[in-house]
């Protein structure tokens, strides 16, 4: 093979030392009914060749589909900077801060990152990162658990449901109560909220804006639930929160939420970045890495890992969750695009969501047998009702050229004819009018 450098003199030098006489020889050990079946390889390619097929490939896919799905995942621009700076082999290569000597540069990232979190959200203190959204939600319930030695979670309909089955499949095993509010297309329902409260619930989730795309001030919820001593978390889209109350200014003692909408790709589901912020006091009940500015002996600034509440680092029994391992890339992504837009430039992308969602909901409600569900103020997203199954209608809009939205039906049962769509601030004027046309073109046929 053209690819493999070795010569055939070389190669038999190799089984010399192996001890055999041949390459059938070497593998002689292996059962034949575990052997590869074939080995007939089409002939190889020179470079230009392997690329223009690949391309070739390539082009048979729907790459240039306009993307109005969301969910909790979306098509925001990155500038190019991101790129630019994270694939620096200085951040790329490195991998666990674990001598501050050595990692300063990785651990101030770091530093920064949870600053800009923290700045976000409103809160306190801040960790190194974690997988993505869901699972940041299932450690801060964790840490309510731990927090105030309760084991029931009430969790609000409105929260995505990738997440709900997340909580699900993580607490199949443990003694953990999930206890979930039907979902309401509205805001969260206080009254059913407030009668699920009681003295052994350790903490009640809410999502904001929810999983509709619905906008909620918490604040009320908030302060019931502390009156029961619980808990409240909140798990937040971090574009929407630059305009909208924080989870801080609520009350909230946690807030997590999904970090790919800053700065990093879909990437066809991964990786991604969950954030995770706290009040003070529950600082010590945070899993992973949290880390610190200080000074050494000399008096000269430096960064450190702090609070090292994990397995590997104090006792297990006493320890929190190892999650985290790796995220630090994807976390410096977000502080990079935090740092690049600023307090301004967020404000300005989140404003941008939201006005040309709305431009959309009143394109999308013009056309006869479509309903927009407008009971509640909505942030980028929002809920159609189509005449025919969107599922159905979502696949016909892909030859338009439209991935044009999430059918509902695929986590609720009786919603098949419900449409989730999301505007970022990529989708042009001219866009949504287009995907508008093609939907009543789609209802007409």
């Amino acid at each position: 093979m053209s690819y493999i450098a070795n010569t055939d003199e070389q190669r038999r030098e190799m089984l010399k030392v192996c001890g055999a006489d041949s390459i059938e020889e070497l593998f002689a050990d292996i059962p034949q009914n575990l052997r590869p079946r074939s080995f007939n390889l089409p002939q190889g390619k020179s470079e230009p060749e392997l690329i223009n097929y690949f391309e070739k490939l390539a082009r048979k896919n729907y790459f240039n589909l306009i993307n109005f799905v969301g969910g909790g995942f979306y098509d925001h621009f990155i500038p190019a900077a991101i790129d630019a700076l994270v694939s620096r082999s200085e951040f790329y290569t490195a991998y666990t801060p674990y001598q501050p000597e050595l990692s300063q540069g990785t651990l101030q990232s770091i530093y920064e990152y949870q600053t800009g979190i923290c700045r976000l959200t409103g809160l306190q203190v801040s960790n190194a990162s974690l997988y993505d959204g869901g699972t940041a939600l299932y450690e801060a319930c964790q840490m309510a658990i731990s927090a105030t030695e309760r084991r029931k979670i009430i969790v609000d309909g409105g929260v995505n449901p990738i997440y709900r089955r997340i909580l699900h499949t993580y607490t199949a095993n443990l003694s953990i109560e999930l206890v979930e509010i039907p979902v309401s297309h509205g805001q969260s329902n206080r009254e059913s909220l407030f009668s699920a409260f009681d003295d052994k619930t350790a903490a009640v989730i809410l999502q904001n804006p929810n999983f509709f795309g619905v906008i909620d001030d918490h604040s009320d919820i908030v302060e019931k639930a502390h009156s029961f001593g619980m808990l409240a978390i909140q798990s937040v889209y971090p574009i929407a929160i630059a305009i909208l109350k924080s989870p801080g200014e609520q009350g909230f003692d946690i807030a997590t939420g999904e970090g790919q909408s800053l700065g990093i790709p879909l990437s066809f589901g991964g990786p991604y970045l969950g954030f995770m912020a706290a009040t003070k006091k529950l600082a010590r009940k945070m899993p992973g890495r949290i880390v610190a500015r200080t000074v050494d002996v000399n008096g000269k600034e430096g960064f450190v890992l702090s609070l090292q509440a994990r397995e590997q680092h104090i006792r297990r029994e006493k320890a929190t969750s190892n999650i985290c391992s790796n995220e630090a890339l994807c976390a410096l992504r977000a502080h990079i695009y935090l740092s690049l837009l600023g307090k301004e430039g967020i404000k300005q992308v989140a404003s941008l969501c939201a006005d040309k969602a709305q431009y959309a909901k009143e394109r999308i409600k013009a056309i006869a047998g479509v309903k927009v569900m407008e009971s509640s103020p909505t942030f980028n997203e929002f809920v159609v009702k189509l005449p025919i199954d969107a599922g159905e209608c979502v696949g016909k809009l892909i030859d338009y050229g439209f991935a044009a939205g999430f059918p509902l039906g695929r986590y609720y049962p009786d919603m098949n004819n419900y449409l989730l769509i999301a505007v970022t601030e990529k989708r042009t004027k001219y866009e949504i009018g287009e995907l508008a046309e093609a939907l009543e073109a789609v209802l007409c046929q």
